[in-house]
């Protein structure tokens, strides 16, 4: 299995020419084959190794990694099967995609494979990226990557637990209420969902379009900066993108000189640490905000007040969306035409009969979300969520007027057992209640490792920045892994 967690060390590796990238991405391929985690729906085997092969014919004409021209050079990748990949399958983990073949390349792929980074294949997930524990997907459920019995977060899990197994050196997951942040948190690793719109959604195919931003999952905060900076950036494509902006987080990190944290106001919401918190989460982001004190920062208490209410307006406004958007799938524009579907004798039996390919979790969201859109209840339900978000934005924005950074846990507990809340979507839902208010106000966050229980399960430490505030947030995650790294 290949023994390089970083970017920095596969280049240094190419350099040293312990390995080239041909054969790195032979040994990812093997590792894949033999792992039982189900983590991958679809391996790109043939498409990788040709990208490899070239890769190595750029290394013997330059004698060196091109860090420069090339900044993810040989860097093989897994990508959530939500993002297309032009001629791969593409499912999002549900029967009524299961033979999609889409005809582009998603911008955020498009981007990092233009940098040189390798496809190595699509990754499982939960159907449409609906759920918090990749209980949900058609293909079955991924296994912790340390904790079998566990889950390994939603619905990025599997990108999560291939970064952490060693399948991949980082991953693309995508992040709607917590589900780039809430995987890295259960797994260990570093998982960054940017602002709204600094990375394109062109090729993301939408759960709900309001929400939804590719994130990342790697194993430093650097490599998710490199990865950020790479994707970033307007797509003519995608209207919701902002203007292009020179970024180089991932230089900047690299030659961080700060000894410390003086002058950085860390906001600590009230809401966020009440009852259902695991007494280890709590003690875990605890001694890492103290640690922060001695290191100079300043703790600020803070109070999000209409948090309590963002559980209930994301799941209005998500399953609105999510019905809206889905819609396309009914055999006719998108989606399996199933037999049974062919020989319906009439219209509404052949919907049926396509959209019954749908999972549980999904049908129940566009129920929900249909509902919640129906004539007379379209004020009662939808709007009033609308307006309630804007109030959620806004306590955001108070707050980063008094502070730099907020910090928070990820997750109430740290990853529970399969099959244990499946039963119950509302405390499946509770799981994202730390993640969801970022989300509603369209915020860069993170998920940053910060201990472990009794029973050696991953702490995440959550950091919310203010709008395209990427560059602090990258830069205190940073200093805070290097310093308590060093500590341990």
């Amino acid at each position: 299995m290949p023994v390089f967690r970083t970017i920095r060390e596969t280049h240094d590796a190419f350099d040293a020419r312990k390995i080239s990238p041909s054969e790195l991405t032979k040994e990812y391929l093997d590792a894949i084959e033999k792992s039982d985690l189900n983590t991958f729906i679809t391996v790109c085997k043939d498409r990788v190794m040709a990208q490899a092969q070239h890769a190595d014919s750029i290394f013997l004409k330059h004698g060196k990694v091109p860090r420069e021209q090339s900044p993810l050079f040989g860097i093989p990748l897994g990508i959530k099967d939500v993002l297309t990949l032009e001629g791969v399958r593409t499912t999002c983990a549900s029967k009524i995609l299961e033979n999609y073949i889409p005809p582009y390349t998603a911008t955020a792929v498009e981007r990092l494979e233009k940098a040189g980074a390798l496809s190595l294949g699509k990754l499982n997930m939960d159907e449409f990226a609906m759920g918090s524990s990749n209980e949900n997907s058609a293909y079955g459920a991924v296994k912790h990557p340390t904790h079998y019995d566990r889950v390994p977060g939603g619905s990025s899990g599997a990108s999560a637990a291939a970064v952490k197994a060693g399948l991949c050196v980082a991953s693309l997951g995508t992040d709607t209420g917590g589900s780039v942040r809430l995987p890295a948190s259960y797994c260990g690793l570093v998982g960054v969902k940017p602002t709204y719109g600094r990375i394109s959604r062109y090729g993301l195919i939408a759960f709900a379009s309001s929400l939804d931003q590719v994130g990342t999952l790697s194993n430093t905060v650097e490599d998710s900066a490199l990865l950020l900076q790479t994707m970033s950036g307007h797509d003519p494509r995608d209207s919701t993108t902002a203007p292009a902006e020179k970024l180089n987080w991932a230089e900047q990190l690299r030659s961080l000189s700060k000894k410390d944290l003086n002058g950085l106001r860390i906001g600590v919401p009230k809401e966020y640490f009440g009852d259902g918190l695991q007494t280890e989460v709590a003690s875990a982001v605890e001694s890492t905000l103290k640690w922060c004190e001695s290191k100079g920062a300043k703790r600020v208490e803070i109070s999000l007040p209409h948090t309590r209410y963002s559980i209930a307006t994301y799941y209005v406004v998500a399953v609105s969306e999510a019905s809206s958007n889905l819609a396309r799938f009914d055999g006719v524009r998108y989606g399996v035409r199933s037999k049974e579907a062919e020989e319906a004798s009439d219209l509404a039996t052949f919907y049926k009969k396509t959209r019954s390919l749908f999972g549980a979790e999904v049908k129940r969201r566009i129920l929900l979300g249909t509902f919640a859109l129906s004539s007379g209840y379209y004020e009662a339900y939808y709007l009033r969520a609308c307006q309630v978000r804007r109030l959620i934005r806004k306590d955001f924005e108070d707050a980063f007027k008094k502070v730099d950074i907020i910090a928070a846990p990820v997750a109430p507990t740290t990853a529970f057992k399969r099959g244990e809340k499946v039963s119950d979507p509302l405390q499946m839902y509770l799981m994202d209640i730390c993640t969801i208010p970022a989300s509603l106000a369209g915020l860069p966050a993170l998920s940053l490792p910060c201990g472990k229980d009794k029973e050696d399960l991953s702490i995440g430490l959550h950091l919310i920045g203010p709008h395209f505030g990427e560059g602090r947030l990258l830069e205190t995650a940073h200093f805070i892994e290097k310093g308590r790294g060093h500590e341990s």
